[in-house]
């Protein structure tokens, strides 16, 4: 039976070493085998069956961290992986869970073998030495969970006897959970990480841009009030979105509204001198994409078509379907970039210019999210404009927007 349960816990990527084949066992043992019903095959495929099912429930509340909430869910199915008569978890402090009788008694001591485990950072099998005949809480195995900075908590297995087994399953398990943990601080550093490069683009969105649209609309209060009042309503939709406080990201629609605002209150500051052309197959506007990835890309094109040139700006932005992908490219008339220094910008080597802290944050968000295969492609050189092209997958899993609320998400 233990090699049967390895052999599927290595299928499934568990990190479960076979005493979790004799804990699966003793569960199944306790419940007897059912005569009748559907072929549900061998005990030990039933077993391993209980063994995978019940780590995979265990999992998703420990990904939200080392947390009451998350150690109450998965304490009792902890538990019932290891078929032991109680079990709780602990952070450095507190027991964070119980599951099982003697928490009444048991719980005080369970600290104070937990700040000796501290100590050595490894598992222990100890006798509770509880005085009472009827509790069957006479052994507890004490195991570290681990994170990246060092023990976090514990886990505590107790049983009615001393048993080599079990401890070393409530070594595994433990090891399991530590896993479990750890990707939970993987996924709280993308998040963080994703807060943060999105701060970098709000703060490129300048005092100075505002400044100037502001003094845009007020230009037009005496003279046309009308224009006046459409562009501060498009300036408030622009600042909403753009520092809007929920969503990693968001759908071509939306990114391409926001792009329309900014480019509404840039045309009333540089009046005929900007020229936009859009093209959008209307199949592509509902695809998701991070939130943010492309007004920085037509920001860039209009600083360097308008604001490092004297001469008229034409910016160029399609979407177009290209199968599983969409294809969207911005291109302007600017004064292009060397492609030397524009490497070097890529490569973190050169930055300072809001430019380049654009086009570098779109860059390395676009990779992580979906890979270097789908990094940006630019065009440009000296005096011959900018062209940059987005090859944006249609699903991926993971990515979806969540800014419209009630809507169904749509699959492709």
């Amino acid at each position: 039976m233990t090699g049967a349960v390895l052999t599927a816990l290595a299928v499934t990527g568990a990190v479960l070493l076979p005493a979790l084949g004799w804990a699966g066992g003793r569960w199944h043992a306790r419940r007897g085998e059912r005569a009748t019903g559907p072929d549900l095959g061998t005990p030990v495929e039933r077993a391993t069956f209980h063994t995978l099912h019940t780590a995979s429930l265990a999992a998703p509340p420990l990904r939200a961290g080392l947390t009451e909430d998350a150690a109450r869910k998965a304490a009792k199915r902890l538990r019932s992986l290891l078929g032991t008569e109680a079990l709780c978890l602990t952070d450095r402090e507190s027991v964070l869970a119980w599951d099982g009788p003697g928490a009444d008694h048991h719980q005080r001591r369970a600290m104070a073998r937990v700040a000796v485990m501290l100590d050595s950072g490894r598992s222990q099998s100890v006798r509770t030495a509880c005085q009472r005949p009827d509790c069957p809480l006479k052994w507890a195995v004490v195991a570290p969970l681990t994170g990246e900075d060092g023990v976090l908590g514990a886990l505590v297995a107790y049983g009615s006897r001393e048993s080599a087994v079990l401890v070393r399953a409530a070594t595994e398990v433990a090891r399991w959970v530590s896993v479990q943990l750890e990707l939970s601080e993987l996924d709280r550093s993308r998040t963080r990480l994703m807060e943060a490069e999105i701060k970098a683009l709000r703060a490129q969105i300048s005092p100075h841009f505002i400044f100037n649209s502001l003094a845009a609309i007020a230009s037009f209060v005496r003279t046309d009030p009308e224009r006046a009042r459409d562009l501060l309503l498009e300036f408030a939709d622009f600042t909403r979105y753009s520092f809007r406080r929920h969503g990693e990201f968001t759908t071509l629609a939306e990114e391409l509204r926001s792009i329309e605002q900014y480019l509404a209150l840039a045309g009333a500051r540089f009046g005929d001198r900007l020229k936009v052309t859009l093209q959008v197959a209307p199949e592509v506007l509902p695809v998701a994409l991070p939130f943010l990835c492309l007004q920085p890309l037509v920001e860039n094109a209009v600083k360097h078509g308008l604001e490092d040139s004297t001469e008229e700006c034409l910016i160029t932005i399609a979407a177009r379907d290209a199968g599983a992908e969409a294809v969207i490219t911005i291109e302007d008339n600017g004064i292009g970039m060397d492609p030397a220094l524009l490497r070097r910008v890529l490569a973190g080597e050169q930055g300072g210019s809001s430019s380049g802290i654009g086009l570098t944050n779109v860059d390395e968000r676009i990779r992580q999210v979906y890979g270097d295969a789908y990094g940006p492609v630019i065009e440009t050189g000296i005096g011959a404009g900018m062209k940059v092209t987005l090859r944006i997958p249609k699903y991926r899993a993971g990515v979806h927007s969540s800014s419209l609320p009630g809507q169904h998400r749509r699959r492709y």
